[in-house]
């Protein structure tokens, strides 16, 4: 493994100079043996501050940006938020769920022996910024993942006990409420007229450091992340960003947000040079649907798609290597019902011009459910036009049990965030139904439910629909689910006790 290791620059720069085979003296230190200038001798010509920087080639610091004033007028909206959450140790035994210590199951499980884990309290970092003066605030969906508890501080020092709103997870983005009034607010700009190369700033709390100031430029637009497969085109910087910094606003010259900081691209864990922003356009659709219906729903067109290479581009006869190259369309997805074939390259999404895979992702992803979309693909060495009607990905989107006042989806007393199986997840898993678990927190995670398990049925009725879910969330009031949950190959029961 690669390792980094810092040395002060003043260290750096003397080695420099020695290995050059040169001493630094200071400036005053002249060689005794230079001939001095006469009385006489006309003094040299001075050149104006600006021609000598102009002709060692410096930039006059005046030309530099004063970020100040925007910090200044910003940062009072811009939060440090505290989660609190509860976690288990293993119990040592593969496979074995962790159970409530109150319930019957674990009671049965100490009588004969089986060790039981211990409790332990976690607490996490991150950051956030007021949207509107009411106490609406955004920040990431993996900040407050698994929750019990969200504490959100001021810049005034005042802290409110948060209320989680909705998450996503498909673009990493929560919104919290604190009952407050009159609080500042960030001012909102756009992500599409950022230029690479523009200067941006991010204000955070890296390390649990509260409201640090960082600055850098815009290295690239529209990014895919490796590894990640949120629908997210990443506004990538070279602004510190570390962890406590996830869920803060990155700002524009204007001082507008412009995006949300979110992740880091690094070997060590710790800033390399690498980060990654959520164009604030994402966030605030994602806001729109969970203030409007407390979740979120996004389109699904069905298809499998690949970056194209150079040579794939020649190959298919395209002269750049633009565009996302269908690899496997699903069986009765939307794009099989609109003609899409193995081999097709999305060129286009209505007037939004596709680069590669992530690009496509998000354009579909922004969309609703049932919208028409007109697709322009290269086949067979030409152009063509066919419009599909998308299909939907629904993540129930509602404050945990521990939250006060909880959401207004009852699986959100459950602290899941779910959606049905697509057909090749259905396929690959050999189940009929189920639901796919996106996040858990509050009652499920505690109880020790998974991101990326399946649900097959509650209560021993096999489960097909969200709303299904919900049902049964409400028939059971305060009571204990038996929730049949696949993991891998597996499947056991968990007991989910709700409140």
């Amino acid at each position: 493994m690669r390792k980094y290791v810092l040395y002060p620059v003043a260290a750096l720069a003397l080695a420099g100079a020695f290995i050059a085979g040169t001493v630094l003296r200071p400036a005053l230190d002249k060689d005794k043996s230079s001939p001095k200038p006469s009385a006489s001798a006309p003094a040299p010509a001075q050149q104006p501050r600006d021609a000598r920087a102009s002709a060692g080639g410096a930039v006059p610091s005046m030309m530099l940006p004063d970020f100040a004033n925007l910090v200044e007028r910003n940062g009072p909206a811009v939060v440090n938020i505290t989660v609190i959450a509860r976690s288990r140790g293993s119990t040592g035994v593969p496979g074995m769920p962790e159970l409530d210590p109150e319930d019957p199951f674990s009671q049965f499980f100490r009588r004969f022996g089986v060790p039981q884990p211990e409790e332990r309290i976690q607490q996490g970092q991150g950051s956030g910024f007021i949207v509107r003066k009411d106490g609406i605030i955004l920040t990431n969906a993996h900040v407050i993942s698994g929750a019990t508890k969200v504490l959100v501080k001021l810049t005034d020092r005042r802290e409110f006990s948060a209320k989680v709103l909705g998450v996503d997870s498909r673009t990493d983005i929560a919104v919290i409420k604190i009952e407050a009034a009159d609080l500042p607010v960030v001012t909102l700009g756009s992500s599409e007229t950022v230029k690479v190369g523009q200067w941006v700033v991010a204000i955070g709390a890296p390390f649990g450091f509260e409201n640090s100031v960082t600055s850098g430029i815009v290295s690239a637009k529209s990014r895919s992340v490796p590894g990640d497969d949120s629908a997210v085109p990443f506004i990538q910087t070279d602004v510190a960003v570390n962890p406590g910094n996830s869920g803060g606003p990155l700002f524009d010259l204007q001082g507008a947000v412009i995006g949300i900081n979110s992740q880091i691209y690094s070997r060590s864990g710790g800033y390399q040079g690498i980060s990654f922003a959520i164009p604030i356009e994402t966030a605030l659709n994602v806001q729109k649907q969970i203030l409007q219906t407390g979740k979120v729903r996004h389109g699904r067109l069905g298809v499998r798609v690949q970056p194209l290479t150079q040579e794939l581009a020649t190959a298919f006869g395209l002269q750049s290597p633009d565009g996302a190259l269908v690899g496997q369309v699903e069986s009765g997805s939307p794009a099989e019902r609109a003609g899409l074939k193995n081999g097709d390259v999305i060129l286009q999404v209505d007037e939004v011009h596709i680069t590669g895979p992530g690009q496509l992702a998000a354009a579909i992803a922004a969309m609703m459910p049932d919208t028409k979309v007109k697709l322009t693909l290269w086949r067979d060495r030409h152009k063509q036009e066919i419009v599909a009607k998308l299909g939907g990905e629904e993540a129930q989107s509602a404050g945990s049990d521990a939250q006060p006042g909880g959401g207004a989806e009852e699986s959100g007393r459950l602290g899941l965030s779910v959606r049905p199986l697509t057909p090749a997840e259905r396929r690959q898993s050999g189940l009929e139904n189920g639901l796919v678990v996106e996040e858990a927190a509050g009652a499920a995670a505690f109880a020790g439910i998974q991101a990326g398990d399946v649900v097959v049925a509650v209560n021993g009725k096999p489960l097909r629909t969200v709303d299904e879910l919900r049902a049964a969330v409400r028939a059971t009031g305060k009571g204990t689910l038996a929730l049949l949950v696949q993991r891998g190959d597996g499947q056991f029961y968990v007991p989910v006790k709700i409140g």
